[in-house]
């Protein structure tokens, strides 16, 4: 899609992987969260005094976002009428998402029952921590419909949130010795990096 403009090709998309991984790790430093299975002290975000469970379905929340914007930016190119993008492909990516979403909402669900929660509250509790999802979704349709030129930098900047909350979620190793944030940071620039060059040289 950044073909044939007046900047080189690669620039929408490291700008916007880059800007996407940036609002995630923003978000991450002022939403006090903690991460599935790790303990009480490790808890991100502004200093709190939530219940682990509330940090919980606060992270669970905060990693639904670059979701439903994905799927959201993946349908508003196939409603711009873009010829890379289908109606087959963001179905595809929303019925990914969708099926991920269900152990998410476990993760949420069931220690809140261990809490002692009522089992009707933790489903609800549950199916409330993706609300953020339809959400995300709309505002990327809607930036995509409104202004096209910048669908490239919004794919990007949905990929790029994605990015980071697999190597956060994902990649046990890189989240070990305490450097979590370089890490993945590190893991970002690399990726971008790499993107760059193929792109520039490919």
């Amino acid at each position: 899609m950044s073909q044939g403009k007046s900047l080189p090709a690669w620039v929408p998309a490291a700008v916007g992987f880059l800007a996407g991984g940036a609002f995630l790790r923003v978000i991450d430093l002022v939403l006090p969260h903690l991460h599935p299975g790790a303990p009480e002290c490790e808890t991100e975000g502004v200093p709190t005094t939530f219940r682990r469970v509330t940090l919980l379905i606060l992270a669970i929340t905060l990693h639904n976002f670059p979701e439903g914007l994905a799927v959201g930016v993946a349908f508003g190119a196939t409603a711009a009428g873009l010829p890379s993008a289908t109606m087959a492909g963001a179905v595809a990516l929303a019925l990914g998402i969708g099926i991920q979403n269900l152990p998410e909402g476990m993760a949420v669900s069931m220690p809140l029952r261990r809490e002692g929660v009522s089992p009707l509250r933790s489903f609800w509790y549950g199916q409330l921590s993706a609300v953020v999802e339809p959400v995300a979704g709309v505002i990327g349709a809607a930036t995509v419909l409104v202004a096209r030129p910048i669908l490239p930098y919004a794919l990007a900047f949905a990929a790029g949130a994605m990015i980071f909350v697999v190597v956060e979620e994902l990649v046990p190793e890189s989240q070990r010795g305490g450097n979590t944030d370089w890490a993945t940071m590190g893991a970002m620039v690399g990726f971008a990096a790499m993107m760059v060059l193929d792109v520039g040289l490919g």
